[in-house]
């Protein structure tokens, strides 16, 4: 699990190909102070195994699915990738609950300022995903925790700030680059667990809505 704050921006070294599976050797220094073998990593908000690594960076795999639900596919030598070590027990949660589970690409539509902020509109490949997102909700861009501004039933806009554009991959990104979004977790756990409620156990159990009358009967209202 992550957080979404992001912890040093590294470098794409090299990039071997075949067919749609990648090893990614990606050249980095805070992230390093620990790392080990299997360690889960970031990249652009996605997670990854390390795989390998010495001094001064990592290794990882990229399977297919990962490269065909992902902009992985779309890096290239040089490029800058946003990293982030798993969260540490006891650690600070600054940003929101991050799995590295891309739900869908997205292609940034327009890059405005607002005084010292900036502000990007994004539409998502898929759709869909804008049912988990409410206005001041938490989204995951490039691995990167922000807050929802506006969401419409087609796009939705994030406003950041100076601090959190010069830490990240995304002072680089223009209108017509695409970037990985994550919806926050809670939002589709939820959708989930609303659809069904149980009644008795083991071979007695059936599915069905879950009402309000049900939530206030067992005191979740």
């Amino acid at each position: 699990m992550f957080t979404g704050i992001i912890e040093e921006i590294g470098n794409m070294r090299s990039i071997s190909r075949q067919g749609q599976a990648m090893i990614l050797s990606i050249g980095a220094s805070r992230i390093l102070e620990d790392v080990h073998l299997g360690d889960s990593i970031s990249v652009n908000g996605v997670c990854l195994t390390v795989v390998k690594y010495d001094g001064s960076s990592i290794t990882v795999d990229v399977m297919p699915e990962t490269f065909r639900r992902t902009t992985l596919s779309k890096l290239h030598t040089g490029d800058p990738v946003n990293l982030e070590r798993a969260m540490a027990v006891g650690g600070r949660f600054g940003g929101h609950i991050v799995q590295g589970h891309v739900d869908s690409i997205g292609t940034i539509t327009s890059r405005t300022t607002d005084q010292n902020a900036v502000v990007y509109e994004i539409e998502p490949e898929d759709t869909a995903i804008l049912k988990y997102m409410i206005p001041h909700g938490s989204i995951t861009i490039d691995g990167i925790s922000l807050t929802l501004v506006q969401v419409t039933d087609q796009r939705f806009t994030v406003s950041i700030i100076p601090h959190t554009l010069a830490q990240t991959v995304l002072q680089h990104k223009k209108p017509g680059d695409e970037v990985n979004l994550e919806a926050d977790v809670l939002g589709k756990y939820m959708e989930k667990l609303l659809g069904f409620r149980t009644h008795g156990g083991g071979s007695e159990n059936k599915s069905s809505k879950l009402t309000a009358a049900f939530l206030a009967e067992n005191g979740f209202m």
